[in-house]
Order: structure tokens, then C-alpha cells, then sequence
């Protein structure tokens, strides 16, 4: 084993002992596959509210998920047990899942392609006592306040989490990894003559307590509160068809939802993506390449290997406008005869199964100077953030908030508007995006929910200008 397998091995189980007892069980009953995949989780969370820490918690999480496949039946097990004896019982439990004839006979595992990935932060947060995190709090409300008395509320929240995962499987596959995070997270709410008004700002990474040698928390709240105290003076959203910029690293999560999802092997394979049997076709603007990529470091969706044990990969999803590939997990690499996993295997916890998940998943630049696409944009909207939305994956249709937007008027961003609507179709913006340009930002960390599951994912993209996007706004 490499050394911070083997580290990890020592750290969470003693030795490979049971891992290798509960493989074997698994083949006795018949089984043509199984995966042992150990978890071990420790989280801290603080928050500020109204000038108060509200709480100060820390949890910690160990045990074990046993997959065993057999055809193309599958069964599941988690145990907190994770001596050799409480592997091997939810082994067996995982087996007897899939209804094996038994007798499978004797195999033997050999665990010998170890992979380790990950590895200790400059700063672990675990080091650092609460007094410092919760000081973070407090300087971030003092900014928000003081600069802007029309804020009236300010929330702050900070969070830390490490997670040391060993994957092994019967085709001999021995992975480790250590994600270590770390986020904060500010909001404010303004009051004036039109009412209440909301700004949000938020940062993550993948590392540990030097983010904040980057990131001034400070300046952090006061974005936050500028954009709550700028929409006291907004405009009604118009309604209706027009162009819309978007600007670089503020509507990523569009791409993620609106696209992304539909490029994932498992909907495809369940005829819930528009994307299907797609591949090799012109989907998008030749200006569009789509990419995700779990490799890019400190990216909030960066993981060393994904939750089967293969390594993170950068997969171009559409190149030019044309579909290249989907992403996918083992069962969906095996089902499609590839030669391996997409590196896009991803499960919350040790107590679900992985399915295919996105991890960093962006636009490239393009050649358009940004100033120039709003320039050249005599109306339209300029939408700097997006908020949450809804996508069906089956016909690309979308509906996203819009969290702090402007009006283009004659070439130039001009007057704010109030919370509206962006109301479209994934293809279709594919398709209709006739500017990209040479900037790039990636957007604030997110999580991304699938079938009852939640992950870490990032998401990015240059200024686009897509030519016609309807707006759901109020004004007349």
C-alpha cells in the first residue's frame, strides 16, 4: 500500500483484515462483485444570528457501506461495526440482498492497487480552536452593520468538515482519500421605503483554515450587504423574451442543472435526460464546451478519487457544441462496456449507494471581450447572480431565480432589478448562446441534491450572452 492508504487503513479499521473476511464473504454467496467503502466524517458548524451565536456544534460520523452485486441485482449494507465480525455480518446481510443461489465458491481478493489521494491542509480546521471561527462571525456582522445602517439583520455561518474514506472491491481495486473543507457563508437583510430586501455571499474550498488568508470575511459581509441595500432602490423585472448576459462565475448552476444533469449515464439510461442517445450530435453553439472536472484543486467539488475508489478525471462533456460523452459511475461504465468509470461515482454518506454525481462542472472561455458582449447589447438583462431553480431532465425546461440582476439599456448596465425569473430550456440556451467570453470565474460552493442525496459540487462560467431568454418579472 502507498503511504497515506495506508495510513488511513491504520487510522479507521487496524489493518485490511475484515475488509478482505467481508469481500470474501460476499463471492462465497455467489456474488460477481462486491465494494467495501469505509467512511469517516468530522464536521464543524458555527453560526451568528442577529449579533448572537446561536450555536457551536461538532459531529463526527464513522462506518461502512458493503455493495454486492450479482447480475444486475444489487445489495446494500451499512454498519457502524467496523470490526472484522461487523464487516463480514453486513456482507453477508448485502449478499443475502441479491437472493444468491449460493456457493460461489473460494476466490481470493488480492487488494494491491492502492490509490491514495488527498492530504493534510496548511491549516486543519481541527487545529484551530472555535474562539477563532466564531471571531470570523462577529467581524463579518460588524462589517455589514456598520457600513450600511439599512441593514438590519445579518446571518453568518461557518463550517469545517474532514472526511477520510478507504474504498476496496473484488476486482482488487485498494483507494483512499482525505477531503478536507471549508466554508462561510454571510447574509443580509436591508429595510427601506420599498420594504425588506436579501444579499447573499458565500465562499468554500477544498482545504483547510488558510481560505481566510485569502478571503477577507470582512469585505465578504459588505458584498453581501451592498447587494441587499442595492435592490432597496430596484425596479420591477421586465417580463418577456430578450437577451440576457450573464456574467462570469454568476450563473454556473444553470449549466449544472440545466445541462449537467441531463449528461449523467444513469438518466440517459432511464430515458430521463433530453440529452439521450445524443452523443456525437450538435447540441450546442460551437461556442460551448461543457467540462467536469473533479481534479481542479481547491475547488469545492475537488475530490482525489470519487466514492468507488477511481480517480477524478477531467471529462469533456460537450466539445464545440457537440456531445462527446456522458459521465458515469462503475454500474453505468460496465452496462456500456467502457473500459472504466468516468470518476463521477459520488454518495453522501456510507449509508447510500453512489450514483452518478457532477463534481466541478463549467463552460470554458471563449474569444469575446465581456465589455463588448454588453455593449453590443442595445437590451437585454445582466444577470450578475442566480439563485436556486427547478429543472425536468427529461425535457431540459428550467425556472431560476434571479438574486441580483440589472438593466441593459443602449449598450449599458444600467438600473437594478428586483427578484424575477429566468424561464428557458437547457438545449435551447445551449443553442442560443452567441457570445462567450474570455473571462472565467467559478460561482459560490454548492450542493448538489439527487434522488434524496447531497454532495459537494462547483460550477463556473465566462460572461455569456445568450440571444433570447424569457424573464418572469412584474413589470407592466
Amino acid at each position: 500500500m502507498i503511504a497515506s492508504t495506508e495510513r488511513i487503513c491504520e487510522e479507521l479499521l487496524g489493518d485490511l483484515s475484515g475488509v478482505e473476511r467481508a469481500l470474501r464473504a460476499a463471492l462465497r454467496r455467489g456474488a460477481s462483485f462486491a465494494e467495501v467503502f469505509v467512511e469517516d466524517r468530522a464536521a464543524t458548524s458555527a453560526v451568528l444570528d442577529d449579533g448572537r451565536v446561536e450555536d457551536v456544534s461538532t459531529g463526527w460520523d464513522r462506518g461502512a457501506g458493503i455493495r454486492v452485486v450479482k447480475g444486475e441485482s444489487t445489495g446494500f449494507a451499512h454498519t457502524t461495526d467496523l470490526s472484522p465480525d461487523g464487516l463480514v455480518a453486513a456482507a453477508e446481510a448485502a449478499a443475502e440482498a441479491v437472493r444468491s443461489d449460493g456457493g460461489g465458491g473460494e476466490r481470493v481478493v488480492s487488494l494491491r492497487a492502492a490509490i491514495g489521494r488527498g492530504g493534510r491542509p496548511v491549516e486543519p480546521p481541527w487545529e484551530i480552536p472555535k474562539r477563532k471561527k466564531v471571531e470570523l462571525l462577529a467581524a463579518a456582522d460588524r462589517a455589514a452593520r456598520e457600513k450600511h445602517p439599512a441593514v438590519f439583520q445579518v446571518s453568518a455561518h461557518y463550517a469545517d468538515s474532514r472526511r477520510r474514506i478507504l474504498v476496496a472491491n473484488t476486482e482488487g481495486l485498494l483507494a483512499s482519500d482525505e477531503q478536507v473543507r471549508t466554508l462561510f457563508a454571510v447574509s443580509c437583510v436591508a429595510r427601506g421605503d420599498g420594504g425588506m430586501q436579501t444579499g447573499r455571499e458565500s465562499v468554500g474550498r477544498t482545504g483547510g483554515f488558510e481560505l481566510f488568508a485569502e478571503v477577507d470575511v470582512a469585505r465578504l459581509a459588505l458584498r453581501a450587504a451592498e447587494r441587499a441595500v442595492s435592490k432597496l432602490h430596484a425596479r420591477p423585472a421586465p417580463a418577456g423574451s430578450m437577451p440576457v448576459v450573464i456574467a462570469a462565475g454568476g450563473g454556473g448552476v444553470l449549466f449544472h442543472e440545466a445541462c449537467g444533469h441531463g449528461l449523467e449515464a444513469d438518466l440517459v439510461e432511464k430515458g430521463a435526460s433530453v440529452f439521450r442517445d445524443k452523443r456525437g450530435e450538435m447540441v450546442a453553439s460551437e461556442l460551448v464546451t461543457l467540462v467536469d472536472d473533479g481534479t481542479m484543486a481547491g475547488e469545492w467539488g475537488c475530490v482525489g478519487v470519487d466514492d468507488e475508489g477511481h480517480p477524478t478525471v477531467r471529462n469533456i462533456l460537450i466539445r464545440n457544441g457537440v456531445l462527446t460523452d456522458y459521465m458515469s459511475d462503475w454500474t453505468r461504465a460496465r452496462r456500456q462496456g467502457r473500459p472504466s468509470s468516468s470518476g463521477n461515482g459520488r454518495r453522501q454518506s456510507f449509508r447510500h449507494l453512489p450514483m452518478v454525481r457532477m463534481t466541478n462542472t463549467f463552460l470554458l472561455p471563449g474569444p469575446h471581450d465581456p465589455a463588448e458582449i454588453v455593449a453590443s447589447t442595445e437590451k437585454g438583462v445582466y444577470v450578475k447572480h442566480l439563485g436556486g431553480g427547478q429543472v425536468n431532465t427529461a425535457t431540459g425546461d428550467f425556472v431560476f431565480g434571479m438574486t441580483e440582476a440589472y438593466l441593459i439599456e443602449n449598450g449599458e448596465i444600467t438600473t437594478p432589478i428586483r427578484d424575477g425569473n429566468l424561464i428557458g430550456n437547457g438545449p435551447e440556451v445551449l443553442r442560443n448562446i452567441d457570445a462567450v467570453g474570455n473571462d472565467f470565474a467559478m460561482g459560490p460552493p454548492g450542493t448538489c441534491g439527487k434522488d434524496g442525496q447531497g454532495v459537494p459540487v462547483g460550477d463556473g462560467m465566462p460572461t455569456v450572452r445568450v440571444v433570447a431568454l424569457t424573464i418572469g418579472g412584474t413589470a407592466a
